[in-house]
Order: C-alpha cells, then sequence, then structure tokens
C-alpha cells in the first residue's frame, strides 16, 4: 500500500477505570519484560499449561529465503496433550464440579456441563473415535451447530492427536465437500439436522452430497438432533449415541510433540479456493491461552460468552482453547440473536450472569438499529465486567454506543485485531493498563511486534497509512497452507522477504495507520482501498462516516470503475429505521467527516450487507454485484460472481440484485 494521508479525527479516550487497573491479571510492566527478551516471555506464557516433557529449544525459524518456504517451530521438544490442559488438569486439581459449558439452544433446551461431565464425554468421544479407527494424524471434519457435543468432539481429536477441521453448519455441500477432499479426512461428523430460525432443517442429506465417492472418507458420524427422518448409508454412516455415548468413559491422554497439528482452518474470501491453514499444538495453545487470560483479565469466577460459531477460529481460540485452558465458566448458545426474539442475546446475559461479552461489530451495529439509542428495559446486565470486539474494525460511534448500552459508559471494551492466520489477537488493549481510543484496536500485545509499513518495508509516519506487518515469527501463527507450502509463503511472506532483523514479515493483507501515540487504527483490506482521482481512501473510513448519521445502522463501500475518476465510492447502507435515509444528507456527512473527495458517487439503500461468518462485509462481492447490474443495463454479458459458499448470509446477495435494480443511482 503506497503511504497516503489519513484523516482521523477521533479525540474521546478513556483510561483504564482505578478500580479494575488495581485488580488486573496484568500491568505495564508485561510490555518491558517481553521487549527485553520476547523469547523468554513466550517461555513463561507457556510454562502455565501443563507439561509430560519440557522443550529443549524454545523457538526456531527459518525465514523465507529465495524459494524456500518459512517454517516456525516452538517449544521444540515439548510434549503435552491439549485436551488434557483444557479438562482434565482442572478435574485433578479439585475444580471438578465447576461448571465448563452453559448450553443454550436455540428452542429454550438448556444444560449444565461440569468439568468432570466434560472430560467423561470427551474420553467416551476419544474412545469412540479410535474404535472407527482414527490415529493420529488422521483428519476429522466436523459439520455441527453450536453444540455441546461440537465441542465435545474437537477434544476428542486434540486428546487423540487427530486433526480436526470444524465447518460451519449452514455452509452447501460444495463448501463441506471441498474441505474433506482437500483434508483427504476419514471421518466426517454432522447431525441429523439443526434449529436455524425456529425452523428443524435437515442437513444430513447436504452432508451426503458432500460425502459422495470421496476415496479417504471412511465413516459419516451422525448426531441426532432435531430427530427427523434422514437419509442412511448402511456401513459407513453411524450414530452418535450407538457409538460415543455407549463408549467408555475411562481415557488415558496421550501426549504430542508441541509441533504436532491440532487442526486445519480455511479462510474464506470471494476469490479463490479456501487455504487451509494448519495450527499445531504447543505455541498455538501457549498464545491462546495467555492472550485469552490477559487481554479479557480472565478470573476464575468469569462467566465468558464467545458469540462465535464454533466453526470460526475467534471460537477455537476464545470458546474452546482460551477459556477451557484456563477453566474458566462458558456460554454456548445454538441460534441466532433474534430467535425468538430480538432480546435473546439479553436474556442469556441475565439468565446466566455472563460477566465477559465478546462479540462482532456488525451484530453491535444490528443492535443499534433494532433498539435505537437504549436497549430495551427490563433486563438486568449488571454482572457484565468486560466487554469485546472481533472481526471487522468497529466504528467509533459502535464502540461508543456498545459501551453505554451494555457497559453502562464505564466498562473496558476490549477491540482486537487477529486473523485466522495468527491464531490469537495481536493487537488488544489490556484492560488495566490502556487507554482506550473508540475505533483503535490499541496497540500490539507483549510479545507481539506489529507495525506499519510503506512501500519499502519502512515503517510510516504517524497519521499515514501503509500495510500491516507482523516482523517477528509469534508461537500462535499457523505454519502452513495445507498441502500447498508455496502458496503460504506466496500469500504471507514474499512481499517483504528478507527484511528485518528475522529475514522477513508477515503481511496480514490490511491495511493500517498509527498515530502519535502509537495506536494502531485498521483501515481495512489492502484490496478494499478506492483510488478516486489519486486520492487512496479507505472503505472503513468512509463506512465509520456513514454509521455516524442517525439514519444509518450499517454501511458497506467499494470502488466501481469510474470514466472522469478511475473510480468511483459506492456505499450500500442499511437503514437504521429512526427516519428515512437522504443521499445528499449521507454524502454531505463523508465530505464533512473525510473531504469532498470521499463522497459517496452512488448510495443504495439495502436490507442487509453479504458478510463471512466472522461478520466481515464483503465489499469485493459489493462490487461485483454493482458491476454486474451495470451489465444488465447495458445488455451485455456479465461474468459470475466470485465464491459465495461461506456467507453467513447468502440470502444477502439476491436482496441487493433486486435492490440495485430499482435504485435509481442519483449521485446527488
Amino acid at each position: 500500500m503506497t503511504a497516503s494521508e489519513v484523516r482521523l479525527y477521533e479525540t474521546r479516550s478513556y483510561p483504564a477505570p482505578p478500580a479494575f487497573a488495581a485488580q488486573a491479571n496484568v500491568n505495564e510492566e508485561a510490555y518491558a519484560r517481553a521487549a527485553s527478551d520476547p523469547i523468554l516471555f513466550w517461555e513463561q506464557a507457556a510454562a502455565r499449561l501443563d507439561w509430560t516433557e519440557p522443550w529443549h529449544s524454545a523457538h526456531e525459524w527459518d525465514p523465507p529465503v529465495g524459494e524456500d518456504v518459512p517454517a516456525a517451530r516452538w517449544f521444540v521438544g515439548g510434549r503435552l496433550n491439549v485436551a488434557y490442559n483444557c479438562v482434565d488438569r482442572h478435574v485433578v486439581a479439585g475444580r471438578g464440579d465447576k461448571v465448563a459449558l452453559h448450553f443454550e439452544g436455540e428452542p429454550g433446551d438448556r444444560a449444565a456441563v461440569t468439568y468432570s461431565d466434560l472430560q467423561s464425554m470427551v474420553s467416551r468421544a476419544a474412545n469412540a473415535l479410535i474404535a472407527l479407527g482414527i490415529r493420529p494424524g488422521d483428519r476429522v471434519v466436523v459439520y455441527l451447530p453450536v453444540l455441546i457435543e461440537t465441542v465435545v468432539i474437537t477434544l476428542a481429536c486434540a486428546r487423540i492427536g487427530a486433526v480436526h477441521s470444524l465447518v460451519f453448519g449452514g455452509f452447501s455441500a460444495e463448501a463441506v465437500r471441498f474441505r474433506l477432499a482437500d483434508t483427504g479426512a476419514k471421518l466426517l461428523v454432522t447431525s441429523d439436522g439443526q434449529f436455524r430460525r425456529g425452523t428443524a432443517t435437515e442437513v444430513k442429506s447436504t452432508a451426503d452430497v458432500a460425502s459422495a465417492d470421496l476415496p479417504d472418507l471412511e465413516h459419516v458420524l451422525v448426531l441426532r438432533r432435531t430427530g427427523q427422518d434422514v437419509p442412511w448409508t448402511p456401513g459407513r454412516d453411524i450414530w452418535w449415541h450407538d457409538v460415543v455415548d455407549t463408549a467408555s468413559p475411562e481415557h488415558e491422554a496421550e501426549a504430542f510433540d508441541a509441533e504436532h497439528p491440532l487442526f486445519i482452518i480455511y479462510t474464506s474470501g470471494t476469490t479463490g479456493k479456501p487455504k487451509g491453514l494448519v495450527h499445531t499444538s504447543g505455541g498455538y495453545l501457549a498464545h491462546a491461552s495467555w492472550a485469552h487470560w490477559a487481554h479479557f483479565d480472565a478470573k476464575p469466577d468469569d462467566v465468558h460468552w464467545c458469540t462465535a460459531d464454533l466453526a470460526w477460529v475467534t471460537a477455537h481460540t476464545y470458546e474452546i482453547y482460551g477459556p477451557l485452558s484456563n477453566g474458566l465458566t462458558q456460554i454456548i448458545y445454538e441460534g441466532t440473536p433474534d430467535a425468538p426474539n430480538r432480546e435473546r442475546h439479553l436474556e442469556i446475559i441475565e439468565r446466566y450472569g455472563v460477566t465477559v461479552y465478546y462479540t462482532a461489530p456488525t451484530l453491535i451495529r444490528t443492535f443499534m438499529t433494532w433498539f435505537g439509542a437504549d436497549l430495551p428495559e427490563g433486563h438486568d446486565l449488571s454482572t457484565l465486567r468486560l466487554l469485546g470486539t472481533v472481526g471487522e474494525a468497529i466504528n467509533p460511534e459502535a464502540w461508543i454506543w456498545f459501551r453505554r448500552s451494555f457497559g453502562r459508559d464505564e466498562l473496558p471494551v476490549v477491540d482486537t485485531w487477529w486473523q485466522s492466520e495468527t491464531g490469537a489477537a495481536m493487537i488488544a488493549p489490556l484492560p488495566g493498563v490502556t487507554t482506550l481510543k473508540p475505533g483503535s484496536a490499541s496497540m500490539p500485545l507483549p510479545g507481539i511486534d506489529a507495525a506499519v509499513v510503506d512501500e519499502h518495508g519502512d515503517e510510516v509516519a504517524p497519521g499515514r497509512s501503509g500495510t500491516l506487518v507482523v516482523r517477528r515469527p509469534w508461537p500462535g501463527m499457523a505454519r502452513t497452507v495445507w498441502g500447498d507450502p508455496k502458496r503460504y509463503r506466496d500469500a504471507y511472506w514474499s512481499t517483504f522477504a528478507g527484511h528485518g532483523d528475522h529475514g522477513g514479515y508477515y503481511v496480514a493483507g490490511d491495511g493500517a495507520t498509527r498515530d502519535a501515540d502509537g495506536y494502531i487504527w485498521i483501515l481495512g483490506r489492502l484490496d478494499d482501498v478506492v483510488n478516486v482521482s489519486g486520492h487512496r481512501l479507505s472503505t472503513i473510513e468512509i463506512e465509520s462516516a456513514l454509521v455516524a448519521h442517525d439514519t444509518v445502522g450499517e454501511a458497506g463501500t467499494a470502488g466501481v470503475a469510474d470514466t472522469v475518476t478511475g473510480q468511483a465510492v459506492v456505499a450500500f447502507v442499511v437503514a437504521s429505521g429512526r427516519a428515512e435515509v437522504s443521499t445528499p444528507v449521507l454524502r454531505a456527512e463523508v465530505a464533512k467527516a473525510i473531504g469532498p473527495i470521499a463522497k459517496p458517487k452512488h448510495i443504495v439503500v439495502v436490507p442487509d450487507l453479504p458478510k463471512t461468518r466472522s461478520g466481515k462485509i464483503m465489499r469485493r462481492l459489493l462490487a461485483q454485484l454493482w458491476e454486474a447490474e451495470q451489465d444488465r443495463r447495458a445488455g451485455r454479458a456479465s461474468s459470475q460472481l466470485g465464491d459465495t459458499t461461506s456467507l453467513q448470509n447468502p440470502w444477502a446477495v439476491d436482496d441487493i440484485a433486486a435492490a440495485l435494480e430499482t435504485a435509481e443511482l442519483r449521485t446527488s
């Protein structure tokens, strides 16, 4: 990204509350300690775990030299069992009666699972996997909604050294099949159906289409969730209750090498096939466990709720491995936020006494459109002590609304930046230390060396934009792309190979800027920048200006071809419902906040925006839909849209196309 000026006018700031700072897990000293010896810092973080054998070398790194692919190794020679660290050690320590999971099903069914219960359930599942022929290193694809059994089978894979790959339960057969084939999975775990928006939807037939004629797939393990009649393939298909529930609850966890693969998680996007990122056991768990404990200030009596689907990396780290390794109680909820009513999340927070609530900016903005300035009365959210956001960069107005409505205008909001590739948070405030600025993820966590650089790899001056990079390896980093190490190198390490003290920079793919205080502000994906008459404009900045207006609940912007300016800004907005959307008013709002050059040339009101399961707006898809409409109006054949199988709301594509057909597309 060529450096250019960024107009950030956010002046509000919120110091750490003194009472919170006084009891915080991590203080200012952690930054100095990590800076003086980052390897020792991560060794001390790893020492929070139980290791069967200690490591003999904390870190080894082969940088991307020439055509060589980079290779990182952490805690070399060390051995541990990830599931033991998340379950058994808490039982051994006498905390077996503590609730590990409160489950809330969409229809209203509920269950509480203690750590002793979880140990028995994971052991049964581990024994069942072994009986089905699953061995260390074998791949298991899990195609389930957010259920207790989803957590159980995930931990069971970790317990026996199998490599799990979780897939969102709403994905298409095509998306599931790709992951089965790419991993060479021996086992698919799915359900008869799932509850979604008040309806029991049959899933097994989709799994059958995905599984057909795959040479490596041996069995399909089916959980009965909805009780529907489903197609069955004798010899291949097996009921969960026949093999898991009847298995022995006794199982001895085996230790595995720190670099043993733990899971494969696939990135999503509108172009190109998904990349299967490989995370390993020791480094990932050390990073995930420490980061969760540090930036969420995890306490033994916390009730933690990460609202992500279990197939998203956020849930791997902050709904499975992080909270469980730290022995917390947490919530898992099967359904959508508006089933059966829009106050479901408020009810859950109150019912279970949630203390830490971690969700996506897109849901926060949705709540803003649903509830307006204030939350509905009648819900006690007083147990909340910390809020968190993850996914896209949160615009300042949504951050302020979240803090005021959910946080009583006093709670810290921990805005985290990280990726599937990084394993756990990289840039995030420490709630007992950091003065918070709405819209900024603040600074790199201790032990993380993130920077904003220009095209030459040099740090940009404050107020200039550039490419976000990580200049030193870290424990939670993905080690490779499954089956394609060259793609791993080309995608993440080739741009700045040979730079810095460690022989290369990891390129996150995001643009960013750093202010005079050293705070990092994420500006969106590098390919989401709009170039209007030579001015490079951040989509995040324009969207923040639009959402700041009362009439807009959400906004997505994209650059589209323009004969005069090269590119023009088109904005797709979701109305807040508080007043009618006015194109001239919104254009003036953007001009006032950023400058006249940033005014959207076209504004289209739409019912929803296409988003990934992580809540990220698919801006390239917005541009493709715009171009498809221009082709239709000109009588030209239109190219195919990019991959939409990873969308959480695929119906949004047709809704936007319909809105474009009837839009007048006036510029003033």
